[in-house]
């Protein structure tokens, strides 16, 4: 059973890992964006703020983990 449940956290923290990069990535690619014209912060502002969001989340998720 002990190995079971390794087994899942090794997985949860895999994709917690793999959810973290590609966010990171999209909110780069976001800051990049808007960095070329401060005007576009109306049309992305909320999408980058979703972006932020998941990282919490998953900083939550982390801690979770590790308690």
């Amino acid at each position: 059973m002990a190995k079971k449940i390794d087994n899942y956290i090794d997985e949860v923290l895999s994709n917690i890992r793999n959810d973290r990069e590609i966010t990171r990535e999209l909110l780069d690619d976001a800051i990049k964006w808007l960095s070329k014209d401060e005007s576009r912060h109306k049309e992305i502002g909320i999408v980058m703020s979703k972006y932020v969001e998941t990282l919490q989340r998953s900083n939550e998720q982390l801690v979770k983990i590790a308690s």
